[in-house]
């Protein structure tokens, strides 16, 4: 059981993400080879191969030769699914302690109160 589910989820993800659907394809590559056949009954496989493939040529069946295996292709699907590990958050109790350090604002030398007040004070009007 286990080896038919494994073949069965292979082939679906190979058809899917690789260019081996075109293999579905070959019913319609068999029905169109039967219609030139009974068009033209001298046509070997191989001619009817070289006037798809190697040589194509657009005629009245364009369209149906569009549709043949490996002559167009399209954009695969591409899904990639990962599985991660677990991840596993640990909480380390650290012990902080600050370390208290004066911190001065300002330096005497710089500070001048005299200025810095005289820049504050308020005009004085005189009376004539």
């Amino acid at each position: 059981m286990k080896k038919l589910i494994s073949i069965l989820l292979l082939s679906l993800y190979l058809v899917s993400t690789t260019e081996l659907y075109q293999l579905l394809k070959m019913p319609l590559l068999i029905e169109h080879y039967i219609q030139h056949k009974n068009l033209n009954p001298e046509m070997s496989l191989t001619a009817f191969l070289k006037t798809h493939y190697d040589n194509p040529i657009k005629d009245s069946d364009h369209d149906q030769d569009q549709r043949l295996p490996f002559v167009s292709h399209a954009s695969l699907l591409s899904a990639v699914f990962t599985i991660n590990p677990s991840l596993d958050f640990h909480c380390i109790k650290k012990v902080f302690t600050p370390i208290e350090i004066k911190k001065t604002f300002y330096k005497s030398v710089l500070y001048n109160k005299e200025i810095h007040n005289s820049i504050w004070e308020p005009p004085k009007f005189h009376q004539s």
